[in-house]
């Protein structure tokens, strides 16, 4: 037998998902996360899905595994203490950055400034120089840099990277600094940019692997002690980490480049959430995934979009990921009312796991999300099957408190707390598709997450965009992503022509060259021929913009057509996305394959719809408090509901994982994947 676990650390749970390749089977498992140690609640996950499955731990083939473990440290500002070395001249090339600042006009008035992944008194010049074409211009001094890396590594530093100028172009001085480094100091964390970011943007490139430094000796420690726990609980599985664009690389690579794993988490229920709507006839979604800390929306067509950048906090790290949104909004933020302006707040802080919202008595006092929707009734006290217990009387006495403040009853504070955090998610639904060029009302809304189906049905309404699809076990629907995610990796190179300069026989060359890049990966991957695949995409610009954008294109495709029909579809796209077209050159900026590697997709339950009446499933009824009024809502039991059933609103589906609320004039169909579509009435 052959298994599979996919497991999704989140700030409040992490969840599993364990699967038979042979069978088909797969089991599910939640179990509060360990913030101090997010390895606790994995290996205590695993041991408990094995045991209810009845699977010997050593029978497992492989962990895929959606980890927070670098986007925390960056938040959390725990890094390592960075040594850079950079080319003579440009010492200053991480403070100096961009020119950009926050805000509006005065925006730099204000702007506080951070200190960058490696400080002035940490970073070093290396005498040396190479063109932006790659040729020599100043030979590298060995004697000297051998001088300046003694220096660096005596004076304590936890991590070193190597970032020289126009390295993209020519890497040879960049490796040879590199071997004098681990001749000096083969303990040491090393990072060189050009094989983090082979691309040109001196100052991206350097704090893209500055910050992989940074994040590198958690992530290592963090990974090492994870796979020699597993090992001492008889699980020999290869461990896989789930990349920021949702593809999987493996623990010997992350540990490497960390930095590629940024946005881990919130791509793994992208690659879910694609999984099932697809299979639902739904490839075009907006994914809306709200757990108990944090929301992340995303859209796709088809395939996730991927950006090039990853923004986490003030600095834009140039490492591809799942467009992921993000807000501090979650099941556990917290409601409060600042004394300054009286006016309702709900988020960023949350009540996380420990001591969580104040309806699960574990000492919680405070206004949540999570306490709102128990006192307007979404969230019914007893859980299906009593496997949880919701107190109502403590959610009551933390959400007074919101209602004293703003001289509002308890019902009304309660709704304004949910009408704020919806406003708060609609705001980076947004971001993902009416600021991208697209039409929300165009794509169908997958509401996962263990507080997304609460909340779902009101977004849709907010946006427009339907059906609302709720997936089975949607609060475990990270965990399945990380198994349905394909093996993958970019290869990319600068190549800057506009596009009446290009050679096309040497361009060919090129992307062949990444190609095959590419598939020297899925090889060693072990990926089988006919599970490989190889994309092809090229950066464009108007001419001297400072912004490209990818565009899809394939080796035989420019073959036939040539670059004309590159700018033709460049300009296609910038209309689409911005509105016009410039009528100025369009230019070549980078080269880039993607390599993917296919796994096997979880095969969920399929049944033919059969009568559309759900009321064997219904198990009572409870009051909810919407638009100032309460009104009567039915219970169904979800684990009962059969292919075809239609449920009208008002009305509260509950499961182990997850509570969908359908509102009035709306109603939920269960399709043959035993998916909930919530549509207008």
């Amino acid at each position: 037998m052959s298994y599979r676990i996919g497991v999704d650390v989140g700030g409040t749970f992490t969840d599993l998902m364990l699967f038979d390749e042979d069978s088909g089977h797969y089991w599910r498992h939640k179990t509060p996360s360990t913030p101090h140690d997010p390895s606790v609640a994995v290996l205590q996950g695993i041991t408990a899905i094995c045991a209810q499955g009845g699977v010997n731990p050593a029978s497992i083939a492989q962990i895929m595994h959606g980890t927070t473990v670098a986007t925390n440290v960056i938040l959390e500002g725990k890094g390592a203490r960075v040594g850079l070395v950079t080319t003579k001249g440009f010492k200053q090339i991480l403070h100096l950055a961009r020119s950009q600042t926050p805000g509006p006009l005065a925006g730099w008035m204000i702007m506080i400034k951070p200190e960058p992944p490696a400080t002035l008194a940490d970073t070093r010049e290396a005498y040396e120089r190479m063109s932006a074409h790659g040729a020599v211009v100043h030979e590298l001094d060995e004697a000297q840099a051998k001088a300046v890396l003694r220096e660096l590594i005596d004076s304590g530093i936890e991590s070193l990277t190597i970032s020289l100028i126009n390295s993209f172009a020519n890497a040879s001085h960049e490796k040879r600094l590199k071997a004098i480094a681990q001749g000096l100091a083969p303990y040491l964390p090393l990072t060189i940019s050009s094989e983090v970011l082979p691309e040109f943007r001196e100052y991206e490139r350097t704090l893209t692997a500055t910050m992989n430094a940074y994040v590198k000796p958690r992530v290592r420690h963090y990974i090492a002690n994870l796979d020699s726990q597993l090992k001492g609980k008889g699980v020999n599985a290869s461990l896989h980490i789930l990349r920021s664009d949702a593809g999987l690389m493996t623990a010997a690579t992350t540990e490497e480049n960390p930095v590629y794993t940024l946005m881990s988490g919130p791509s793994g229920g992208v690659a879910g959430a694609l999984h099932i709507a697809i299979r639902a006839g739904h490839p075009n979604i907006l994914t809306f995934d709200m757990g108990g800390t944090s929301t992340d929306v995303a859209l796709c067509k088809g395939e996730p979009t991927i950006a090039r950048e990853t923004v986490l906090g003030y600095f834009p790290v140039k490492a591809p990921s799942v467009d992921v949104r993000s807000v501090g909004a979650g099941g556990g933020s917290i409601a409060h009312v600042p004394a300054l302006t009286k006016a309702l707040r709900v988020g960023p802080q949350s009540a996380g796991a420990d001591p969580g919202p104040a309806c699960y008595a574990r000492g919680g006092a405070e206004p949540t999300v999570t306490d709102a929707n128990v006192v307007c009734g979404y969230l019914p006290p007893q859980l299906l099957g009593g496997a949880m217990q919701l107190d109502v009387a403590p959610a009551k006495a933390a959400v007074q408190k919101i209602a004293d403040a703003i001289g509002l009853s308890l019902e009304d504070a309660a709704e304004g707390i949910l009408k704020i955090v919806n406003e708060n998610m609609f705001g980076a639904l947004r971001l993902v598709s009416v600021q991208k060029g697209y039409d929300p009302r165009e794509f169908a809304l997958m509401a996962f997450g263990g507080a997304g189906p609460l909340h779902g049905n009101a977004l849709a309404e907010l946006m427009g965009s339907y059906p609302v699809i709720v997936p089975p076990a949607p609060g475990l629907l990270c965990a399945m992503g990380d198994l349905s995610a394909d093996f993958r990796d970019e290869f990319a190179r600068t190549y800057i022509r506009t596009v009446d300069q290009i050679d096309h026989a040497e361009m060919a060359d090129f992307l062949k060259e990444l190609g095959d890049e590419a598939q020297a990966m899925l090889v060693a991957e072990q990926i089988p021929p006919e599970r490989q695949e190889i994309r092809y995409s090229v950066d464009m610009r108007y001419y001297r913009q400072g912004y490209e954008i990818p565009i899809d294109v394939s080796p035989d495709e420019f073959q036939a057509n040539g670059s004309v029909a590159l700018a033709q579809r460049f300009n296609q796209t910038h209309e689409r996305m911005y509105g016009f077209q410039l009528d100025s050159a369009v230019e070549v900026v980078n080269l880039r394959a993607v390599g993917i590697g296919r796994v096997t997709k979880i095969a969920l339950p399929e049944a033919e719809p059969g009568s559309a009446d759900p009321s064997v499933m219904h198990y009572g009824e409870q009051p909810i408090y919407r638009n100032g009024e309460w009104i009567a809502a039915q219970l169904y039991d979800r684990t009962k509901l059969k292919a075809g059933m239609q449920v009208e609103g008002p009305a509260i589906i509950t499961e182990l994982d997850s509570t969908t609320v359908v509102l009035p004039h709306h109603t939920a169909t269960v399709d043959r994947y035993f998916n909930l579509l919530i549509n207008r009435a």
